[in-house]
């Protein structure tokens, strides 16, 4: 049996492409847009933003502080690679602070601009990369309990691994590849 979570962050990559239609739950989801490819109207990307508040979801937007105040988002998601302290400032001004870490050096560093939840990636072994490591359930969990920030495990989570998350010690789970797969199949499951 599936164990619940109070909290899922999804990961999308284009705001046309995904249906708030399959979100059933209020209050429970997140989306973070991540758009690395072709950019977006923000006169889409706002009309989402509404939809998503009729519907109770939070929404963020990864890495662009012009485009979250633009957009009127709910906050910011700063990648793993984003070293930048521009963040700091954002906290006085009730924006929720999202980053992604896959050490626990950019851990620190998260933490240090004022992420108050923390992807960390990869929990399993995920398509796209069959030869970097991962973390795991047993690792996941030791770092999870070493860190007094909210972590949050993103990475190869799917379908046919759904029940294994009762493990965790988390109470949220992070997910962005089965979202490009089946992206109705797996927010079905998630309930």
């Amino acid at each position: 049996m599936f164990s619940f979570k109070k909290r899922y962050f999804l990961i999308i990559e284009s705001t046309k492409y995904f249906d708030l239609r399959n979100i059933k739950k209020l209050n429970k989801f997140t989306i973070i847009y991540r758009n690395n490819g072709k950019k977006e109207r923000i006169e889409e990307i706002k009309k989402f933003k509404n939809n998503c508040r009729l519907k109770k979801v939070k929404f963020l937007i990864a890495n662009d502080f012009k485009l979250m105040i633009n957009s009127n988002s709910d906050g910011i998601y700063i990648s793993a690679s984003n070293k930048s302290f521009k963040s700091l400032h954002l906290d006085k001004f009730k924006y929720e602070i999202v980053g992604s870490a896959h050490n626990l050096k950019e851990i620190d560093t998260k933490i240090k601009q004022g992420c108050r939840t923390i992807l960390f990636s990869k929990l399993f072994l995920v398509d796209y990369d069959k030869k970097s490591a991962y973390l795991g359930l047993i690792r996941f969990n030791q770092i999870y309990n070493y860190v007094s920030k909210k972590l949050v495990p993103l990475g190869g989570i799917k379908i046919s691994n759904l029940n294994s998350l009762k493990n965790l010690n988390c109470n949220s789970i992070a997910i962005l590849s089965a979202l490009k797969k089946k992206p109705a199949n797996i927010i079905n499951r998630l309930f």
